[in-house]
């Protein structure tokens, strides 16, 4: 099903949606976690785009799984496969405080003062996810592309 499309096959399409997505979701989580301006003015797109990052991920690793079978095996493949695997705890990190983010901008709202505790925990929290999020990805696309560029890869599953 996560094979091709139109012939062609679907990781690269997917991963490429989710090396965007991912990255720009850990930003803008980040970013509303530590600016309340930014947050009040972006109210759903942090969590929005979380969720988007979180539904591409399992699609980029399914994907991926029905590539290696028409590969040819190599470490290179192995390595990246195994360092995906680790994007998604992350990514549902991203989710968690974007939700929160999202709890905390309704309450801030409320007449009763806001405790500045909770905003210093979701910026260290953000802050957290997000690196943890934009290094695996990066970790990720690296050991893919190395993967693809390489010599011994590339040639079809016998």
């Amino acid at each position: 099903m996560f094979d091709t499309f139109f012939g062609l096959p679907l990781h690269p399409l997917v991963v490429h949606a989710t090396e965007v997505i991912v990255p720009t979701a850990a930003l803008v989580v980040l970013l509303a976690a530590a600016w309340p301006r930014f947050r009040r003015w972006a109210k759903f797109v942090p969590l929005g785009l979380a969720l988007a990052a979180l539904v591409l991920v399992p699609l980029s690793t399914q994907s991926g799984e029905a590539l290696e079978e028409r590969v040819s095996e190599s470490a290179l493949i192995e390595t990246h496969a195994d360092l995906a695997e680790g994007l998604l705890p992350w990514v549902i990190g991203l989710v968690v405080v974007a939700g929160v983010l999202l709890w905390w901008n309704w309450s801030e709202r409320s007449p009763r003062k806001p405790m500045k505790w909770v905003a210093i925990v979701l910026i260290v929290a953000a802050a957290l996810v997000s690196t943890g999020t934009v290094v695996q990805a990066i970790r990720i696309g690296h050991s893919g592309a190395t993967a693809v560029w390489s010599s011994d890869v590339g040639t079809p599953a016998k």
